[in-house]
């Protein structure tokens, strides 16, 4: 039952042994997935290819959630600031000079906010249907009203599913500065640019892909809940281990 998982949860998440084990798994997963984004996406030197490589494979010896969060800070630092060369337009206000939020200040932030916030509230709702508390995290620390579990299952699939849609939409032309509303408070999509967005948001969702464990194809959206039913079973005593979701 769910009470069974979330009562391993509230156990298993106060060790430090559990905490690290897991976060160690969805943070080499998430530098795994920033990699393949910019090799697929960008143009980029090869010694920078190789420095993700170095920073995902050292997460495997972190010995503190501190040094995970330091070499997770490092990749991020890298991938933003490679993450324009994956932009072919470099016309219109698609100027973007690393990672802001709160509020974006470029368009480009703006699509990654919405995408993260979109797949925060979906795993959200995820981990209450299979029985998690998405409030109680391992890596992510436990803050009024944020789904720190949410936020913690959902740093694999970041790249993935959010930056791509970003990627896709400025790409493929589907938007430009006529989408955005650009004012002191920061970047937002109007309207029409939000149809653009859930449309290309649920096109990502349905992209069939295949777990590196298990080897059938499913769609994103099916993923994120394998990947929390997978978690839900490590906290129930019935899994080993934990595998992060990544892609060739």
């Amino acid at each position: 039952s769910g009470t069974d998982a979330r009562r391993g949860q509230y156990r298993l998440f106060e060790r430090e042994d559990i905490r690290l084990h897991l976060a160690k798994e969805i943070i080499r997963s998430k530098i795994h997935n920033q990699r393949v984004m910019l090799m697929r996406n960008g143009e980029v030197e090869k010694t920078d290819i190789e420095e993700m490589k170095r920073l995902r494979n050292q997460t495997e010896n972190a010995d503190s959630l501190d040094t995970l969060r330091g070499l997770e800070g490092s990749a991020a630092a890298l991938y933003f600031r490679l993450f324009a060369s994956m932009l072919k337009s470099k016309g219109y206000n698609f100027d973007f000079n690393g990672r802001n939020r709160r509020p974006p200040r470029d368009p480009v932030n703006a699509l990654l906010s919405l995408g993260y916030s979109m797949l925060a509230k979906e795993l959200t709702g995820i981990c209450h249907s299979v029985g998690l508390d998405p409030f109680i995290g391992f890596f992510h620390q436990p803050r009024y009203g944020r789904p720190a579990l949410a936020l913690d299952l959902m740093e694999e699939f970041r790249p993935l599913i959010a930056d791509s849609v970003a990627i896709s939409l400025l790409n493929r032309h589907e938007l430009d500065e006529k989408d955005f509303i650009f004012s002191s408070k920061g970047v937002f999509l109007n309207q029409q640019g939000r149809r653009a967005f859930w449309e290309a948001y649920f096109r990502r969702m349905d992209t069939l892909v295949s777990h590196p464990q298990f080897e059938y194809k499913m769609p994103y959206r099916r993923m994120l809940e394998v990947q929390a039913r997978q978690l839900w079973r490590y906290l129930r005593g019935e899994a080993k281990t934990y595998c992060g979701f990544t892609t060739r």
